[in-house]
């Protein structure tokens, strides 16, 4: 299941990760792979879960990581990645881009048909790109098309791609969602995609699953797609049940109500080491492409203040994040970058805890005096702020309560509001009504920030959430975006990460460790440099020990 290619939001338990499995997972690779001469059977319904409800069924318009998850298994784009993050043709069969990086060739499969049955051919690759470059398309996702200068389609399974200049994510770009031009192409003339049935209950994709039913707020249901075009997947059906709190999801799966989770740290390491859990379930650990964020929103004065950030960032013990929270399966975060991958600048500038050098930033943004109850006040206004997080995430919550505690002693009062998922991003991110939050991005294979980060993408259905614009990053990002040697981008991206950890818009907290767990019944999997969940089609539950019937 793919996200797309280049920035995705944070949640997917199962994300894309660049080292390989190791820990618990080299004990489950035997158990979990299938026995030697067993058969795969087809059949039985594999239970997940969800800490927050999906905000539609079209994932090329929505930001949010359930959304997303349920999308990918509904549609597919023209390449992929393999277990080994290598780039691979899906709708695609073959492709040839030019020296000069301006002319990408698509040879479609000829095999491909819509969940309603209708052939899949380059008219609807067509229709896609010019979805993604309508003005009206309320997508966060433009500026890899807008880079485009032409696309042609000469026959039904040729697509042509000119670009204006280079552009380093040509080809992964088209890992993006297609989407059905006989459907959708009056809603997205009258820019109402979003308004779509397709949208709400009943979206047509190409993917492996077919849609079965949505109950907001209980459950997503999703049928295998007997016509899928590299074979019908072997479990029959997919139910995501929503469950928006990490405890009941724990709950739910000592009781076998679900067959998969991603496990908190304390879970994983204290909470599931006995005889019986370990028979039921097979546990993974991989480091995961995702990191969790302290963000200002910068148009609030007191935040625009660059001393008043750094100063926040020096007063935030990381190291007892990741032992506290995380219990030590983490690694401290300075920037958007892992540590480890090409693009990341082991030499920022950092801020080890001191709260010595916390009180003299803020002393020097003004803020000298305090009031009876110990809390700094500038201009007769105490230093107070709503620190916003999601609801079923202990793990922000716990760290959110950390940071708390450490800006009490800096003389800063914070109050945490916990708020259900899916309100938070449409009530509070799309509008910009919040102070700080505490959140997190999963990022893709390639280390284009520009949307996240370029002072265009501002807009309410933009991901730049804390509005902050920067001269400098925007020219690194574009830079760094428009040539084909790694070596030039790495030196773009190097400095943009300095600007960053000066500018500390975000304070960078930590990257996780994925610690999904899996039904010991499923068999199949066999964990990779990308994870667990790049062969989902060909997990399977053997005859005699599926559960239920339906699929």
């Amino acid at each position: 299941m793919k996200p797309p290619l280049a920035v995705v939001p944070l949640a997917l338990a199962a994300a894309l990760a660049l080292a390989a499995c190791g820990g618990e997972a080299d004990s489950a690779v035997e158990q979990g792979s299938g026995r030697p001469g067993e058969k795969p059977a087809y059949g039985d319904t594999f239970i997940e879960s969800l800490t927050g409800n999906i905000s539609g069924l079209i994932p090329n318009v929505l930001s949010d990581s359930a959304s997303f998850e349920i999308g990918s298994m509904l549609y597919s784009g023209l390449i992929t990645r393999d277990k080994d993050l290598n780039i691979i043709g899906e709708l695609a069969e073959s492709w040839t881009f030019s020296q000069d990086c301006l002319d990408l060739t698509f040879n479609l499969r000829r095999n491909v048909r819509w969940h309603d049955g209708r052939p899949f051919t380059a008219a609807d690759v067509v229709f896609t790109y010019e979805t993604m470059i309508h003005p009206k398309t309320p997508t966060a996702y433009r500026e890899d098309f807008k880079a485009v200068a032409e696309v042609a389609a000469p026959d039904p399974y040729t697509l042509r791609v000119r670009y204006k200049q280079p552009y380093a994510k040509a080809l992964q770009s088209w890992g993006l969602w297609m989407l059905p031009r006989h459907l959708l192409e009056s809603y997205v003339r009258e820019g109402r995609l979003r308004e779509a049935p397709q949208n709400r209950s009943n979206p047509v994709g190409t993917g492996a699953y077919r849609f079965g039913e949505w109950k907001p707020g209980e459950k997503v249901v999703l049928v295998a797609n007997p016509d899928y075009f590299e074979g019908r997947p072997h479990l029959g059906r997919v139910v995501y049940r929503i469950i928006p709190s990490q405890a009941t999801i724990f709950l739910e799966l000592k009781a076998k109500g679900v067959d998969a989770a991603g496990l908190t740290a304390l879970q994983f390491k204290r909470q599931t080491e006995y005889p019986a859990f370990r028979k039921a379930y097979h546990k993974y650990e991989y480091p995961a492409n995702a990191y969790t964020y302290l963000g200002f929103n910068l148009k609030d004065p007191r935040f625009a203040d660059r001393r008043v950030r750094q100063a926040i960032a020096h007063a935030i013990d990381k190291r007892e994040l990741i032992d506290g929270v995380l219990l030590g399966l983490g690694r401290e975060a300075t920037g958007p970058y892992k540590p480890g991958t090409w693009a990341h600048n082991p030499s920022v500038r950092t801020y080890p805890y001191d709260m010595a050098k916390a009180r003299a930033l803020l002393a020097a943004a003004g803020w000298t005096e305090t009031n009876a109850d110990g809390v700094l006040v500038r201009n007769g206004q105490p230093f107070t702020f709503e620190l916003l997080t999601n609801q079923g995430n202990d793990e922000r919550k716990k760290v959110a309560e950390i940071v708390q505690a450490s800006l009490k002693e800096l003389g800063i009062q914070v109050d945490i509001r916990v708020i259900e998922w899916a309100s938070l991003l449409k009530e509070y991110i799309k509008k910009r009504r919040f102070e700080a939050i505490i959140l997190g991005w999963g990022i893709g294979l390639d280390p284009d920030q520009y949307e996240i980060w370029h002072s265009s993408k501002t807009g309410p259905d933009e991901l730049n959430h804390i509005s902050y614009a920067n001269p400098e990053v925007d020219a690194l990002l574009e830079q760094g975006r428009t040539s084909c040697r790694q070596e030039e981008r790495k030196k773009s991206y190097a400095r943009f990460q300095e600007v960053l950890a000066e500018d500390q818009p975000y304070v960078f907290l930590y990257f996780r460790d994925a610690l999904p767990v899996v039904s010991s019944r499923v068999r199949g999997i066999v964990p990779a440099p990308s994870g667990i969940r790049y062969n989902f089609n060909e997990w399977y539950v053997p005859t005699h020990l599926q559960r239920y019937t339906a699929g």
